[in-house]
């Protein structure tokens, strides 16, 4: 496909030759529209004509790919390409009207925990910020499909990859939400808390927050399901992220508790009082460098400190609450959304890579099949 591309350093340097900042825009000539329209087409029509090929191959069964030599790293390379094509919102929405959608769901049923994976990557990427691909997965029953590799894989990327697309697929999505929840989705968080990899524990702890800010009544779902003890002892982590996120889910439930609704026993309570007691203690031995690192631990900490016991914490008397040169904390930094990275709006244009580190497109592994009473697949290559 590489040789058969538009030419796209030429649009770049058109484009930069029009829109270089010095000097005001200027309206587009009828050459200059056309040019650009049938370069976006061409690229348009070769990416559509990729996905089709890649759904060719994922649907194509895992035992005669095998049989054809195809290894699962091909497959591996195949879905990263696939990934890339879907970072476009239009791609993405594409996938589903090629036949593509379908297929990708049941790589998450793959017997390579790699290509599991990459297939939760994959359905991660497409449904970001993405609703009319959150409705079309959540109707192919995608959700079906991750819980369960979210859960019980037996490959802790596996579950981490798999969580990260359900947190992609119920964002900003009711429906999706309100599945997760009937699907028991809290003890699944649960469980995953427990965990040993900090990357699932993160992913974990941002989903709750998540969740919580969006319905204050789960607090006591949560409270109930033992959580809080939990996110006490994670609060406590070596690794920032996850402190800071424990402390994020803490806080939500602390507000909870201050509106009215008996969200942890006492006995949290003192254990929460002698952690903020010892984050405390262990800010104020942090070294400069560590201390900026940990400017939102410390707001979280004078935040919790202050919904808990109704006074500001002696981060501030110490002076360790603003450091000089930041800004003031914002009246309460924990309820800021989570927010993942953006999307890109289109395709990575390949002429931003020099021509010598361009990554060619991986040749086609199966062309249509044989033709029906071709006979055995096993007896010689695919035409």
């Amino acid at each position: 496909m590489a040789g058969d591309a538009p030419n796209w350093e030429g649009l770049l340097k058109w484009s930069l030759a029009n829109s270089d900042g010095t000097r005001p825009n200027r309206n587009l000539s009828d050459e200059d529209r056309k040019f650009f329209m049938e370069a976006m087409q061409a690229q348009s029509i070769d990416v559509v004509k990729r996905m089709k090929e890649i759904t060719l191959v994922m649907k194509t069964p895992e035992e005669v790919l095998e049989a054809q030599g195809v290894t699962p790293a091909d497959i591996e390379d195949l879905l990263d390409e696939l990934q890339e094509h879907v970072e476009s919102i239009d791609m993405a929405n594409d996938l589903h009207s090629i036949g593509g959608l379908a297929p990708l769901l049941e790589h998450l049923k793959n017997s390579h925990a790699n290509i599991r994976a990459k297939a939760a990557e994959v359905v991660a990427t497409i449904v970001q910020n993405n609703p009319k691909s959150q409705q079309l997965v959540m109707e192919a029953n995608g959700l079906e499909y991750l819980y369960p590799l979210f859960t019980s894989d037996p490959d802790v990327n596996v579950r981490t990859k798999a969580l990260g697309a359900i947190s992609s697929l119920i964002r900003d999505n009711k429906p999706g939400v309100t599945a997760f929840r009937l699907a028991n989705g809290y003890a699944g968080l649960r469980g995953a808390l427990s965990s040993e990899s900090v990357r699932f524990q993160r992913k974990a702890l941002n989903l709750i927050s998540y969740l919580l800010r969006e319905n204050s009544s789960d607090c006591n779902i949560i409270s109930d399901l033992g959580f809080p003890r939990i996110m006490v002892h994670l609060a406590s982590s070596e690794d920032l992220e996850v402190r800071e996120a424990a402390l994020r889910g803490l806080l939500e439930l602390a507000r909870e508790k201050t509106g009215g609704a008996k969200v942890t026993p006492a006995e949290e309570d003192e254990k929460l009082k002698q952690l903020l007691e010892d984050r405390i203690k262990n800010i104020s031995l942090m070294s400069p460098e560590d201390l900026g690192a940990a400017r939102e631990e410390r707001q979280l900490v004078d935040s919790l400190w202050g919904a808990c016991f109704k006074e500001p914490s002696s981060l501030r008397e110490k002076g360790l609450l603003v450091l000089p040169g930041e800004d003031a904390p914002p009246p309460d930094v924990a309820s800021k959304h989570f927010e993942p990275a953006l999307r890109a709006l289109a395709p990575n244009p390949a002429h931003i890579t020099p021509e010598t580190e361009r990554k060619e497109s991986p040749p086609l592994l199966l062309g249509a099949g044989p033709p029906p009473g071709a006979g055995d697949a096993s007896s010689g290559r695919l035409q």
